[in-house]
């Protein structure tokens, strides 16, 4: 987003600006996104966030550097990180027994960092061959994708609330 913004002739405190919107919305909004997913579930909150962060990196793509569009943009995506990245988390430690728990969530973080590394080497090939907005319309393309996939795939299951998850390991215990 910088070296776009840049490009199209934003100053370094635009720059500044914009790229900071996006994990200051992303950090305040999480809080509440987290514990929403264990009302209505994972599934619905991951959809939905990739959907979002696809919507607002196209917008970005299309905003032909427009600071304002672009800090649009910083929000909406900021709002679909927040939905998507605790949930995804939380996702995987519903899916394991708490002893399974440490390892599977360092797998998770491990190939999700590395999607870190391909995806920058990845948009950056992309800019070099065809531009900014085109690397960032791939990007955009690829998160609606995954967005739709989770839709289409992944399982409903909700998470128990706090008291459930307790009597349930009671109700076991006691047997």
């Amino acid at each position: 987003m910088p070296l776009f913004l840049a490009t199209h002739g934003a100053s370094a405190s635009e720059v500044g600006l914009v790229a900071g919107l996006y994990p200051a919305v992303w950090g305040a909004a999480q809080i509440w996104t987290g514990h929403w997913s264990d009302r209505v579930g994972r599934k619905p909150l991951i959809a939905a966030g990739m959907l979002v962060q696809a919507a607002a990196l196209a917008l970005l793509a299309a905003s032909g550097g427009a600071v304002s569009t672009a800090a649009l943009a910083a929000v909406a995506l900021g709002i679909g990180t927040a939905l998507v990245y605790p949930t995804l988390i939380a996702a995987i430690s519903d899916a394991v027994s708490p002893v399974a728990r440490p390892p599977a969530v360092g797998i998770y973080r491990f190939w999700r960092d590395m999607g870190y590394v391909a995806g920058g080497l990845i948009a950056g090939v992309a800019a070099d061959a065809i531009d900014y907005s085109g690397a960032i319309a791939l990007v955009a393309a690829l998160t609606a994708a995954s967005g739709l996939w989770v839709m289409l795939d992944m399982p409903s299951v909700r998470a128990p609330r706090q008291g459930q998850a307790r009597a349930a390991a009671t109700d076991r215990a006691v047997g």
